[in-house]
């Protein structure tokens, strides 16, 4: 036979023998009490309800009988007492409380006016006086305040809990409950401030109260607006206003024998905790004309007068309203909306992220703020899209056609339900949280308080996470599929923006020419294709990640243009569809560089090399040389066809390694090394087609070895995507060969060699550059190794002895090039070094270089190569240390500078303070030429002028939208320190 406790077990008592315990105290009627039982069964945590029950009996026997009589008692009381243990204490604390439960007054709404009555008597001020005060202040009086406000919320919950309000009538009271509680605060506080007389003081509610949808336990959002009465004066009256709004805020947050209400947060105000706690009407408006950001404007929609002065509360809130509906056509806009994003999703806590029903993705911020960016893009020219608060404002935007009907139902369905879900999970503690527990109780506590009864934790859990993943659908949606609908004739639609409306938003977005990207966006959508059905698909959210680009234009051209190319291939769209990752990175791509944009547009299949990180590999060199010299052995007797295809090759890693560059893959050193290989494999497969093209010609066997010598940044392995390849040629006839005919024969394979890597294509050339070569464009393309070493024992100059510290083999003979070096061995690491008149000449040849070479107009503080602490300073500082010491320190020989920097820290020539200094700016310098040359799709030293060019040159370098002064700032201060260090060590050190 089933016994009581495990009847109440199987029932839903968590603890079937506590349970049975309980109703045993409550008298032998409980026992039987079928009604009872049903209502305890029926509430969230029938434990948590009983045992409150059981704790408010002791205290107030009368209770069960009022229950038996009343059965709306009953279900609002155990309602409350199962989801609620905060107010389960509460009550029986205040036993009399539980009497706000009975009869039909439960049921009615609690005007905003009855509320500040009531709560300005339970304070002891008269609600009649036009500046209500507390007649004998203190903590009495605090406490009291607490009281009332917990027995007016202990109401509202019960309606709440029982269905009898519905989520917008609670939230809209809960506004209303804490407006009045802020005016009995500031009764309090004016019975402490005996010159409040001297001023008007106006409490502006800002965020959820001031848009009156406030949850149950929030910090109240307000800013102080005040003016001195007639005759006073305005310092004398601000000092008595900022008295007020201190005591106000005290009067809320006072910890008492009560507890406290809440924080009272007035870092809304201008210049924010920074700026002064109340200001005048004037000084308010002068400042949001002047200063504020745009996020200050969207925080201003929800602005509303709530307590104090509500007469000069009106004047403020039409005084801000004016600017409110401007703040999109702000210069700065897109920048610090962007920056807004950032902020919201940088305040979610590690490990909280996926259990965040405010700040985490999906949640309410995703869409209060997409409500709010909309809001403020066309409620300039709509009003009736100016409303405070996130449901109503929706449904306008909704009827205004800016978001589809069905798209703004299942946002609303999704904001109530997250809503819902906040207020269960401050009622339990009433506590301030946004964070869904892991407890297997709490969550079903949860799921119940949600009606969900057959299985409540897996129940709710699907729910919650079905609405956040449509919730972050939708945020995107809101701004992208609405201008799908203003171009592209979508069957089902119900709603349209117009041209104008569709053009502002895009504007509002980042985009600089919108006009133009709705013409790309109907090409790419427009028709019944599958084609034009899958972009339809894809482009909400890939205008989303082109707006968060630093350029979005040429994203959205650039997709249009792959697109166009690829649009029939039947993987490319798939792919795009089904793998978010590489939509999403080719969105970034697209919309940051110009230069892989034209690698792409040149073989669009290689959008399939984002699929993975994997893809993005630096391939090793081994394997780019087997698969260059494949191409030029199948195409052995036509040399322009083998170099296109190696020129294929080379774009094709150009684009690898520039898109493993920009998501972070692989850093500067290594993007060089990538670079400086892919050149000398090039170069060594141009030189095979040369030659075997300038031996067909002859008829004959090539007469002579033939080596390529790497000189400067490829000699350096420090290439950049702009650099020419510097490069030296040596040759050295075969046995019995007439000297003449070897080098007439090498002269051929040179001019060849270029002329194959530089003729137009469609791929980028490689320009060989042999510019170093002794006597330079005067002296002989090609030397033999013996002319070599003839020059370099009459001629050589300190010059050439610093420019061979970078030569290195680069293709061709290697025993060749083995032979090279060891040439001119003796010239870049002279025994014992060089001597103070060769240093002079350094010196005088760096100062004349800075001098003369630096283009006319280029600012010397932001040219990265000669300017000041830039990559010369860097690198002719290294080749000083190594002309000197590399004779007695064989690390120091080594083509590299930063290699050169390390190994002089290690041999003791360099302090490692300067090394980190002179690394970091040679480091930045790199960066931004690779930048500039990435986002422009040209070379340049210099960082532009163009205020444009920067921002999109410093949001490829992982700088904020708006972080484009701070990047010069950054190239400045690293230049400086390592100008300060040059200058000391070059132009001073032994």
């Amino acid at each position: 036979m089933q016994t009581t406790a495990g009847r109440l077990a199987r029932l839903g008592f968590a603890d079937g023998a506590q349970a049975e315990r309980l109703l045993d105290e409550l008298g032998p009627e409980a026992v039987g009490d079928l009604d009872l039982l049903a209502s305890l069964v029926g509430s969230a945590d029938p434990d948590l309800a009983l045992t409150s029950l059981n704790r408010l009996a002791e205290r107030d026997p009368s209770v069960l009988g009022a229950m038996r009589l009343d059965p709306g008692l009953r279900s609002r009381l155990l309602g409350v007492f199962g989801l609620s243990a905060a107010l389960g204490e509460h009550v029986v604390r205040h036993p009399g409380h539980w009497r706000l439960l009975e009869g039909e007054q439960a049921l009615q709404r609690t005007l905003e006016r009855d509320m500040r009555v009531e709560l300005l008597e339970a304070v002891g001020a008269d609600p009649a006086e036009a500046e209500p005060a507390v007649r004998e202040g203190g903590t009495d009086a605090m406490s009291a305040l607490r009281v009332a406000y917990r027995g007016r919320l202990l109401h509202l919950a019960a309606r709440d809990v029982t269905g009898a309000a519905s989520l917008s009538q609670i939230t809209a009271e809960l506004s209303d409950l804490a407006a009045a509680a802020l005016e009995a605060a500031l009764a309090i506080a004016r019975a402490d401030t005996p010159e409040a007389a001297d001023v008007r003081l106006a409490v502006i509610g800002m965020g959820k109260c001031g848009a009156r949808e406030l949850n149950y336990i929030s910090d109240v959002d307000v800013i102080f607006v005040a003016e001195p009465r007639e005759g006073v004066d305005e310092t004398k009256a601000l000092r008595a206003a900022t008295r007020l709004a201190q005591g106000m805020m005290r009067a809320c947050s006072t910890s008492t024998p009560e507890g406290a209400l809440w924080e009272v947060d007035a870092a809304l105000r201008p210049e924010g905790k920074a700026g002064p706690l109340v200001r005048t009407l004037a000084s308010h408006l002068t400042y949001y004309r002047r200063w504020a950001k745009t996020w200050e404007f969207q925080a201003l929609l929800k602005a509303r007068p709530i307590a104090g002065d509500l007469e000069l509360g009106e004047e403020y809130v039409a005084g801000v309203n004016e600017l409110v509906w401007h703040a999109a056509t702000r210069e700065n806009f897109v920048e610090d909306v962007q920056a807004m994003r950032r902020k919201v999703e940088a305040n979610v806590r590690a490990g909280e992220a996926d259990r965040q029903i405010k700040l985490g993705a999906g949640g309410l911020r995703d869409i209060e703020f997409a409500v709010q960016l909309l809001q403020l893009v066309h409620g300039r020219s709509d009003g009736l899209l100016r409303r405070r608060a996130t449901l109503p404002a929706l449904a306008a935007l909704s009827r205004g056609g800016y978001v589809g009907r069905d798209d703004a139902k299942a946002l609303a369905e999704a904001y109530t339900f997250l809503r819902q879900v906040e207020h269960l999970l401050q009622l339990h503690r009433m506590r301030r949280t946004h964070v869904v527990p892991e407890s297997v109780t709490d969550l079903r506590r949860i799921g119940r308080g949600l009606g969900m009864v057959v299985d409540p934790v897996g129940e709710f859990t699907t729910r919650w996470r079905r609405h956040a993943m449509e919730a972050r659908r939708l945020h995107e949606k809101l701004f992208y599929r609405p201008l799908l609908q203003a171009v592209a004739r979508l069957p089902g639609e119900e709603t349209r923006l117009s041209t104008a409306a569709a053009s502002a938003r895009l504007s509002a977005l980042g985009y600089a020419d919108p006009d133009g990207a709705l013409r790309h966006i109907a090409a790419l959508t427009s028709g019944v294709s599958r084609r034009a059905a899958i972009q339809r698909t894809l482009l909400p959210v890939m205008l989303g990640w082109f707006a968060d680009a630093p350029d979005p234009d040429a994203g959205l051209l650039g997709f249009r243009q792959v697109s166009d190319k690829l649009g029939t291939t039947p993987w490319y769209l798939r792919l795009l569809r089904d793998e978010t990752a590489v939509a999403e990175r080719m969105a970034r791509l697209l919309g940051t560089s110009r230069y892989a944009t034209g690698l792409l547009l040149s073989a669009p299949d290689a959008v399939a090399m984002l699929g993975s990180d994997g893809e993005l590999t630096v391939r090793p060199k081994e394997a780019l040389a087997a698969e260059a010299d494949a191409s030029v052995q199948r195409h052995a007797h036509d040399a322009e066809t083998a170099i296109a295809h190696v020129r294929a090759l080379r774009r094709r890693e150009l684009f690898r390694t520039a898109v493993a560059g920009l998501v972070g893959r692989i850093d500067i050193e290594e993007v060089g090394q990538a670079l400086s290989q892919l050149n000398d494999v090039t170069i060594q497969a141009a030189l095979d087609a040369a030659i075997h093209k300038i031996s067909l010609e002859r008829r004959g066997e090539f007469p002579t070895r033939f080596a390529v010598i790497a000189m400067g940044r490829l000699g350096g392995y420090e290439s950049s995507y702009g650099s020419d390849a510097d490069v030296m040629f040596v040759h050295s006839p075969h046995e019995g060969v007439d000297e003449k005919v070897a080098t007439d024969a090498a002269h051929a394979v040179a001019n060849e060699l270029r002329r194959l890597l530089a003729r137009p294509a469609p791929d980028p050339p490689l320009q060989i550059d042999p510019d170093l070569r002794p006597e330079g464009r005067q002296g002989p393309l090609v030397r033999t190794l013996s002319s070599y070493a003839a020059y370099y024992r009459r001629w050589s100059s300190p010059w050439e002895s610093q420019a061979l510290l970078r030569a290195r083999f680069s293709a061709g003979d290697a025993s060749l090039g083995a032979e090279f070096t060891a040439l001119v061995e003796p010239l870049r690491y002279p025994p014992d070094g060089i001597g103070e008149s060769a240093v002079r000449e350094i010196r005088r040849l760096k100062a004349r270089m800075e001098a003369e070479r630096l283009p006319r107009g280029a600012d010397p503080k932001l040219h990265t190569k000669l300017g000041r602490g830039g990559l010369s300073d860097v690198e002719w500082l290294a080749q000083l240390i190594q002309l000197r010491h590399a004779y007695a320190v064989p690390e120091l020989r080594t083509t590299r500078t930063l290699d050169a920097l390390r190994f002089a820290v290690g041999a003791g020539l360099l302090a490692a303070t300067d090394e980190e200094v002179l690394a970091e700016a040679w480091r930045f310098a790199s960066q931004i030429r690779d930048a500039i040359m990435l986002v422009r799709g040209r070379a340049g030293d210099s960082i532009p002028a163009d205020v444009r060019d920067r921002m999109l040159i410093s949001r490829a370098l992982g700088y904020p939208p708006d972080g484009s002064e701070d990047f010069v700032e950054d190239y400045q201060r690293t230049t400086r320190r390592a100008r300060v260090v040059a200058e000391r060590v070059f132009y001073g050190g032994s």
